[in-house]
């Protein structure tokens, strides 16, 4: 299944990512089945996608990890992403892959990201005929010395849509959005430590994630 054909009726969806989809999800339900989906656009889609198809019956289900790296997806795969049996995964990680290398010197080369993100790929297309949604990880210019993040996170975007294209999954380009958004408004509107999003940054990307899967939702 491609992620641009349409979704049935109550169809599954997962997101799965870092401290950017979980937004306060672990907070209140470690559990994925239990259903909580955070504070963040993972909400805002789920809310959004209710309104436009009221009797549909879409299901979405927040596998969101603070602080997750490409690495700590892998280790709960099967349990958080697999298990609930999706009809469709959007995924999003790589800025703690990032980050690490510049607060801990624990850097994630970038063929070891892209080796292990193509990993979870196969799993999911091994084990279910769930479509493919992958968000570009992102990162705003909010202070000076981010700038250097570029050069380990511009690789690692570059690796996101090298493997949407592979593997016919619908690309988001948070990343691009987030630049143009900056020109409306300063970066820190959109994200106060670059990073984490605030509520407009939020709005921002769930729109961009509705408008890249249109398609799916019919």
């Amino acid at each position: 299944m491609t992620a641009a054909a349409p979704l049935a009726d109550g169809a599954t969806v997962v997101f799965v990512g870092d401290s950017i989809t979980d937004a306060g999800r672990t907070f209140f339900a470690a559990d994925v089945a239990a259903g909580e989906l955070g504070s963040g656009f993972v909400r805002l889609v789920a809310s959004l996608v209710g309104v436009r198809h009221p009797a549909r019956g879409f299901r979405f289900l927040n596998a969101g990890v603070s602080g997750d790296r490409v690495g700590d997806l892998a280790a709960r795969w099967r349990r958080d992403v697999l298990a609930p049996r999706p009809d469709l995964v959007s995924v999003l990680v790589g800025i703690n892959d990032t980050w690490r290398r510049y607060d801990a010197d624990d850097p994630t080369p970038v063929e070891v990201f892209a080796a292990g993100y193509a990993q979870l790929l196969d799993m999911v297309a091994e084990h279910t005929d769930a479509a493919l949604v992958l968000g570009e990880p992102f990162l705003l210019p909010v202070r000076p010395e981010l700038d250097i993040w570029r050069e380990d996170l511009d690789p690692k975007i570059e690796v996101v849509r090298g493997l949407a294209a592979e593997r016919d999954a619908v690309l988001v380009p948070f990343d691009e959005r987030f630049r143009a958004a900056c020109d409306l408004a300063p970066p820190a509107h959109w994200a106060p430590d670059g990073v984490h999003p605030s509520p407009a940054g939020h709005g921002l990307m769930a729109l961009a994630w509705l408008d890249a899967t249109a398609a799916a939702f019919g």
